[in-house]
């Protein structure tokens, strides 16, 4: 295809962190790019061509640490590289980043940025934590410019030396904002709300938590379900919904956590959802416990949607929620903190409401994704302008 538009090319490990975590964005960087895609070749590949109407590259990258593999993915990268030409590559997600900067570097690509949207050394330990630390090290090295998604990220990369380059988040972080007019409060129907309740057995008067991402240790499952196990010996009308698939292989719940979700009656697993929309409509507050984010999407769409949050004090969960206005934030790990909101919350509901009615607007002032894009758009035009090599200009197709 010819094109006189200066050529992005935007890296992940898998297809689905486009699909979901980017919808929208690549479709609008479209008009002021030729936008090409590169991911493994997995759910959601085609449905992201689709969605975004972008070319995709199919390179193999793998989350978990393979040599051979990784050493393999570097040299495809290198070689779509400068097969195409790129003004500027992207990458986000930890190892489709360290893979892309360091074949990109090698390539000569002009302008290579990694946004960092979460830390996997926070959590790690041992020889694992410095192995992370190096990689992450190399990544930074390896890139013109480091984007740290939130100011949590940014400390974190400073406080641990990872890079002296200099860290600016975009906006008031975030990597793509929320679709205000698809998560709002009206969204779902009442006849869809309805019916949902009866599928799942939730009753008019039951007080409903919700969680929507993976169950894993990582998202502080343990506590959570252990916290809410208490809490539904204490009252009957409760119910903790979770949303997402378990993930078994890479860093599973406690054996103890699955035997209470699978033997206590007021616990709702429904797995993987394509919308999650009419899950939070039925919930009365959002829960998301876990031990490290980077900018959580999840929590956004939540408040988009009127429903305020528990979250605890890290990363990105800190920047959305200000405690005692939209939510409240307490200390990761902490099984007791959790059930102590929680039940403060069930049991105070017109604090519950104006939390509730406190949600909405944080998000419309500083996370709609339109300033959100148009921001990327404007750091886009700032490193070209400031890379003399690249001559041209950004204008809408």
């Amino acid at each position: 295809m010819i094109t006189n538009k200066p050529k992005l090319i935007r890296i992940t490990t898998v297809p689905v962190a486009m699909y979901k975590i980017l919808k929208g964005q690549l479709n609008f960087l479209n008009q002021y790019f030729e936008i090409v895609g590169i991911c493994s070749h997995e759910r959601y590949y085609d449905d992201l061509k689709q969605q975004e109407g972008i070319r995709l590259i199919d390179v193999e990258i793998r989350r978990e640490i393979s040599f051979r593999k990784d050493i393999l993915a570097i040299i495809r990268l290198f070689r779509a590289f400068r097969r195409e030409k790129p003004a500027i590559i992207h990458s986000h997600t930890p190892k489709a980043g360290l893979l892309a900067m360091v074949a990109g570097k090698l390539a000569g690509v002009p302008i290579r940025i990694h946004t960092f949207t979460g830390i996997r050394f926070e959590t790690a330990h041992g020889l694992f934590r410095r192995l992370l630390m190096w990689m992450d090290r190399i990544t930074c090295f390896c890139a013109t410019t480091v984007i740290p998604e939130g100011d949590g990220v940014k400390q974190t990369l400073i406080r641990n030396k990872i890079t002296q380059k200099p860290l600016h988040k975009i906006l008031n972080g975030n990597i793509n904002g929320v679709d205000i007019d698809y998560f709002r409060p009206d969204a779902v129907s009442p006849a869809v709300c309805r019916a949902l309740k009866n599928d799942l057995a939730i009753g008019d008067d039951d007080f409903v938590i919700c969680f929507i991402g993976r169950i894993v240790r990582d998202k502080g499952i343990n506590e959570l379900v252990s916290a809410f196990d208490m809490l539904s010996r204490r009252h009957k009308c409760v119910k903790l919904l979770l949303v997402g698939p378990f993930e078994s292989n890479l860093d599973p719940v406690s054996a103890s956590t699955a035997e209470i979700i699978r033997t206590n009656r007021h616990v709702i697993s429904v797995g993987l959802q394509q919308d999650v929309r009419p899950y939070l409509a039925i919930s009365d507050l959002f829960a998301l416990p876990s031990y490290r984010e980077g900018f959580p999407n999840v929590v956004l769409q939540a408040g988009a949607m009127g429903v305020p949050s528990v979250v605890t004090d890290i990363s990105g969960c800190n920047e959305i929620i200000r405690d005692g206005y939209n939510g409240m934030i307490i200390p990761p790990r902490q099984e007791k903190p959790l059930f102590d909101a929680i039940s403060g919350l069930y049991s105070d509901r017109q604090k519950l409401l104006e939390y509730a009615r406190n949600s909405r607007g944080i998000v419309v002032e500083k996370f709609r994704r339109e300033i959100v894009w148009d921001a990327i758009l404007a750091k886009y035009r700032e490193l070209m302008q400031i890379n003399g090599k690249i001559q041209c200009t950004l204008t809408k197709e």
